[in-house]
């Protein structure tokens, strides 16, 4: 199987170089400083499960040749219109795409440009980041799971396929047969944790010391859980369980990597999503106040990211 990965970031760069690493026919898609980072560099595994130091075969937009049979796409939102017509090329009749963004605003531009009948769904769960000369850092938690299936529910030959390329690569890959439940838990609760501590340009466990602060988070996550039940995704108990362990741990450091983006002055998923998710609280008729003031706080500060950039 000829696989292109867009985008070597933390997780791009870790399920590609796990597969790389595993011997399979693995491509990267990247930009040109990114390019010139693994070229000196290498890309660079530091994670719980074993270090890596591999040599990837890397492609700029403009060099792709011929059709692949899978693409995973790991960018983050704001850089997936430029992704879509940079991996065109590499999209032909047998071509999957497994999308591994948040939310799911991404399936519909995925569909609308390459057709619905490629794209997959998935869900990334592995707390990585890139460290200061592009290593992926992969030391806060051991997960590392790829989740993928079709959007229409059910096992399917190219799931089928997928799962067998992937197995025996340094990561936990699992086809689902309901891969849609499992985006709208993760949205729901990164929602929660995005908005909250966005909002609050603070950790779990500082929100919680404040008055009132274990009552904003509870109402943020009620507001997500609405709004999936709402759409037919009612969350199972594991993730209500789990969402309220990481979302009421005294004490707790977690914060949403878009806190992350937002401290270093990065384009953050706002729209993607928050906004998303409210728009779809709008149509079916749920209330979402604190979800809407994160996104407004979320609106100002591309606002004035976008203002000073243009200022020079």
């Amino acid at each position: 199987m000829r696989i292109l990965v867009i985008g070597a970031g933390a997780l791009g760069g870790y399920f590609g170089g796990r597969l790389l690493e595993a011997g399979r026919d693995v491509s990267f898609l990247v930009r040109p400083r990114r390019a010139e980072q693994l070229a000196r560099h290498g890309l660079v595994l530091d994670s719980l499960h074993g270090n890596a130091n591999l040599q990837p075969r890397t492609v700029q937009a403009g060099g792709l040749e011929g059709p692949y049979d899978l693409v995973l796409l790991a960018v983050k939102a704001p850089a997936l219109e430029a992704a879509m017509a940079d991996a065109a090329p590499a999209i032909g009749p047998g071509t999957t795409i497994l999308p591994v963004l948040n939310g799911l605003r991404h399936l519909d531009l995925l569909a609308a440009r390459f057709g619905a009948a490629r794209v997959l769904g998935g869900v990334a769960q592995i707390p990585a980041t890139l460290g200061p000369e592009g290593q992926v850092i992969h030391r806060m938690s051991p997960d590392h799971q790829l989740i993928f299936g079709e959007v229409a529910g059910g096992l399917s030959d190219r799931v089928r396929a997928i799962e067998a390329a992937f197995a025996g690569a340094n990561f936990r890959p699992r086809a689902s047969e309901a891969i849609l439940q499992e985006m709208w838990e993760k949205w729901a609760g990164l929602a929660s944790l995005a908005g909250a501590t966005c909002l609050m340009r603070g950790p779990v466990g500082d929100i919680l010391a404040a008055p009132g602060g274990e009552d904003f988070l509870r109402g943020i996550f009620a507001e997500c859980s609405a709004v999936a039940a709402a759409a037919g995704h009612a969350l199972r108990p594991p993730m209500v369980e789990a969402a309220t362990s990481f979302l009421g741990k005294p004490g707790s450091l977690l914060t949403a990597s878009m806190l992350r983006d937002v401290e270093r002055g990065s384009p953050a998923e706002g729209e993607h999503v928050l906004g998303d998710m409210i728009a779809r609280a709008g149509q079916l008729g749920v209330p979402v106040p604190l979800l809407a003031l994160a996104r407004l706080h979320l609106g100002t500060y591309e606002a004035r990211r976008r203002r000073e950039a243009a200022a020079g």
